[in-house]
């Protein structure tokens, strides 16, 4: 799935926080496109899409699970890196509200940056959904999925052996 619009950031970064900074320091209204490095590397599917306003995500969906919201944010919670593409493009019609999210629950989720989703809460736009509304759902949705949290400990337990082995530590993972 892509959104329409002019294209106006196309980057592989390490962390989903890269983008949604991009996003937030362009006050960008459009669309923000996460494909994981599955995605990327393994031709799976599955994005995360998020509809932003003024940089702050406020609805989000995942082209893989079809889920909208908090549960979407959840879905697309996986190790980087990720192409991301941001795309500039109108306000449209209203949002379906089971797509809503609070603005901060990306950051929280998917970059654990609790400035960054402080940051955009403070610019969103008012209408967006409230923190107590979205929050522990997304976190929930999230812990909830034991898949997604083996294959982030599995790829951070790679790139430490990658580091050790890189440094010549090989011996201390013994």
């Amino acid at each position: 799935m892509r959104p329409a619009g002019t294209v106006v950031y196309d980057r592989v970064v390490a962390d989903a926080g890269a983008a949604l900074s991009a996003a937030l320091d362009r006050s960008l209204t459009g669309y923000a496109v996460l494909e994981p490095q599955d995605t990327l590397l393994l031709d799976e599917d599955g994005a995360g899409v998020f509809a932003l306003r003024d940089g702050a995500p406020v609805a989000a969906a995942h082209t893989d699970t079809g889920r909208r919201g908090a549960d979407a944010v959840a879905d697309a919670a996986v190790s980087g890196p990720y192409r991301v593409t941001l795309h500039r493009h109108p306000p449209g019609p209203d949002h379906d509200p089971a797509a809503a999210v609070d603005p901060g629950v990306p950051a929280d989720i998917l970059a654990d940056d609790a400035a960054l989703a402080e940051r955009t809460r403070r610019v969103a736009p008012a209408d967006a959904a409230s923190p107590a509304a979205d929050s522990p759902d997304a976190v929930g949705a999230f812990l909830e999925n034991e898949e997604k949290i083996d294959a982030i400990r599995e790829r951070a337990r790679e790139e430490a052996a990658e580091r050790a082995a890189e440094w010549g530590f090989e011996d201390a993972l013994d």
